[in-house]
């Protein structure tokens, strides 16, 4: 068995101030993000991946290799150890994308989306799984704070990737698109956004969109990517609250040879929010806590605004 899982941490920065922080992490300031912040918020974040144990954890908004290291020197102490890193960390973005693996790399490459620091870098890694390769496909897309066009930008360069890799190969795209499963219908009524005339970045680009049946009988003859939410209940399909509404902002996709239960294959009915009674404050994701009044202080208290999301595999 094979556990792979992806976790946007919500902004796990070092303590070095590198000039590309946002101001509240601007260590040993006004913010009163320092060491004992730091420390607390590593340990929160080590206690959820603990608590998952997965094999091969994604990682979003990690700031440097160092604060990677850090989380990994963390759960070495609490009793996890991972002995492979990677973060793409080749352009100076605020935040990055990483990874944290029991199993060996074949290799890792990142992916330029665009030399704008508004994009984040794409990671890949290959694995060998038993006899088989994998190939792992680390996201981070633009927030919602920017409009359609901008996530189908990353879009792009992924299925650009995936063709060169070939689609009939093990591949896994995870992490947080910031793109609802069906984004196609849930953007449509939202100007702002919907500046690609209903062209969405997840659903049309990477060719999820129609999926309507679970991975034990979905027809994947004209798609690239199968989006295993769809095998689970939809009133389990979130990782997210805003506002009070659930949302699926973190997905999983597969191409379809992991699901035609040879070889290294998908286990049917295993995805799976984490959702602990701890990551939870009333009805809402117990995220981060920053003070109200400015400046904003941290309070050393919560996790991250989004739940980790797990999948299992069989070889």
């Amino acid at each position: 068995m094979l556990t792979i899982a992806t976790y946007n941490v919500e902004n796990l920065f070092d303590l070095k101030r590198s000039g590309h922080e946002y101001k509240e992490y601007i260590p040993y300031s006004s913010s009163h993000w320092n060491k004992r912040m730091y420390t607390i918020k590593l340990k929160h974040i080590s206690q959820v991946i603990k608590s998952i144990h997965a094999d091969i954890i994604a990682l979003e908004e990690i700031e440097s290799l160092q604060a990677l290291k850090d989380l990994r020197y963390q759960l070495k102490r609490d009793g996890l150890y991972y002995k492979y890193y990677k973060i793409a960390n080749l352009k100076n973005t605020t935040v990055k994308v990483a990874l944290l693996t029991k199993v060996p790399f074949v290799y890792t490459h990142e992916i330029a989306v665009q030399s704008s620091y508004k994009f984040r870098n794409i990671l890949e890694a290959k694995f060998k799984v038993g006899n088989e390769n994998l190939y792992v496909l680390v996201n981070h897309w633009k927030a919602k704070s920017g409009p359609e066009s901008m996530r189908i930008v990353s879009a792009r360069k992924l299925m650009k990737r995936v063709k060169e890799l070939g689609a009939d190969k093990n591949i896994i795209a995870l992490g947080d698109f910031n793109s609802h499963y069906e984004e196609y219908k849930t953007f449509k009524r939202k100007r702002r956004l919907n500046n690609t005339d209903g062209i969405t970045g997840i659903n049309h680009i990477l060719g999820t969109v129609n999926y309507q049946k679970s991975a034990d009988i979905v027809n994947l003859d004209n798609y690239t990517f199968y989006n295993l939410w769809y095998d689970v209940p939809e009133k389990e399909r979130y990782t997210y609250i805003f506002h009070g509404k659930k949302e699926a902002l973190d997905s999983i996709l597969v191409t379809k040879t992991l699901l035609d239960n040879k070889g290294l294959d998908y286990k049917k009915h295993s995805l799976r929010t984490y959702h602990p009674y701890y990551l939870f404050k009333r009805k809402n994701i117990y995220r981060w806590q920053m003070s109200r009044k400015y400046p904003q202080q941290h309070k050393g208290k919560g996790y991250s605004d989004h739940l980790p999301l797990i999948a299992e595999f069989i070889y």
